[in-house]
């Protein structure tokens, strides 16, 4: 098995533009072994229009583009260019001297998540909603592709947010600077001790400043919109919730069924192994709250509000801007749960009760 990394570099069209062309599959599929004179056939949603590669030559018929040798022994990449994007496919040609043997291929080992941490696989998702129940800042529906990236299995808890403020005094309760938060930070503790017998339960009254700040600290950082997104729906494109269409109280922590939070792992995770993606608490993520930010998201990666994860992280005591929120809480009705529900507050705002976060972290 061989590895195939696959860059994009397209971006959605405007709508009144063409619906830009998307590579579907590819036969044989990428990571295989194949002749020096094969044939790669390629197969698109739409007429592609012209189509270079850079090994072998092409040809376009409809939706369907042939590639064909002869192709170099041993292991090689093809880039295929199109109006809308590129993709990389990587194969191996076996030697056509019977007496040469190639080295046999060692397939890139697989990231290994820390402790307490899940892997989300890189791909494509449908991002967004235009359900009955979405917003106009939820549409249009796009495509997007993430990177892998590694996302916590549950929310932060109390007993971990405990250690953050032991060890970081000006985060505390009593000392924190009032340029990062409003008046309910951390309401319900007693200067630094959390409720009884909520250790395991979710961190609540946080500010996205302190949420950013104890990422950094763990050697983490919050999620992007899109990260959160994909990591909410576990696979499960257009889906309405982490694990299908039907509400259920048996699955999340919601409307005030509880009338509390519960513990991080009291729920099903999702399928890719995350908990409380909807329900418990909302999550703060990363970059900026804007409305109308799908009419226009970089179809790859998107981040909204900085040009990079970075810029955001390296600056974040001096941004003003709303950020995302997103998963509801236990206190929050059906409609709002749904991975798709999109929600922006103040950086310095901690809650009414159900506001907290997890993180993630770059695949190095």
């Amino acid at each position: 098995m061989f590895s195939v990394y696959i860059v994009g570099c397209s971006e959605r069209a405007d709508d009144d533009e063409l619906i830009a062309a998307r590579l579907l599959r590819t036969d044989p599929t990428p990571g295989s072994t194949i002749e020096v004179d094969s044939t790669i056939t390629v197969s698109f949603d739409t007429n592609p229009g012209n189509v270079d590669v850079d090994v072998g030559t092409a040809t376009t018929s409809g939706k369907t583009v042939t590639i064909n040798g002869p192709f170099p022994e041993g292991k090689f990449t093809i880039t295929l260019t199109w109006k809308d994007g590129n993709r990389n496919l990587t194969y191996t040609v076996g030697s056509s001297d019977p007496d040469v043997t190639l080295p046999e291929q060692v397939p890139d080992p697989e990231p290994i998540a820390p402790d307490r941490m899940v892997i989300i696989p890189e791909g494509e998702y449908l991002m967004g909603s235009t359900d009955e129940e979405s917003d106009n800042d939820e549409q249009p529906e796009h495509i997007v592709y993430i990177d892998a990236f590694f996302i916590d299995e549950t929310e932060v808890t109390n007993a971990e947010f405990k250690e953050f403020i032991l060890a970081n005094p000006q985060w505390q309760k009593n000392q924190i600077d009032e340029r990062f938060t409003d008046d309910d930070y951390l309401n319900d503790w007693d200067r630094n001790n959390f409720p009884d017998d909520e250790d395991d339960h979710p961190v609540r009254y946080v500010s996205w400043y302190a949420a950013m700040a104890y990422a950094k600290w763990v050697g983490k950082r919050l999620p992007t919109e899109a990260e959160w997104e994909k990591a909410a729906r576990g696979g499960l494109n257009g889906r309405k919730y982490p694990w299908g269409d039907l509400i259920s109280e048996r699955k999340s922590n919601y409307g005030r069924n509880i009338g509390h939070t519960t513990p991080v792992r009291k729920y099903t995770p999702n399928d890719y192994g995350v908990y409380d993606m909807a329900g418990n608490v909302w999550e703060w993520c990363l970059d900026e709250y804007q409305s109308n930010f799908y009419g226009n998201s970089p179809r790859e990666n998107p981040v909204a509000g900085a040009d990079s994860i970075e810029e955001i992280v390296n600056d974040f005591e001096n941004i003003v801007e709303d950020r995302n929120l997103r998963g509801s809480g236990w206190n929050g009705n059906p409609a709002w749960l749904r991975a798709a529900n999109r929600y922006g507050d103040s950086p310095t705002y901690a809650g009414i009760g159900a506001l907290g976060f997890r993180c993630a972290k770059d695949i190095e």
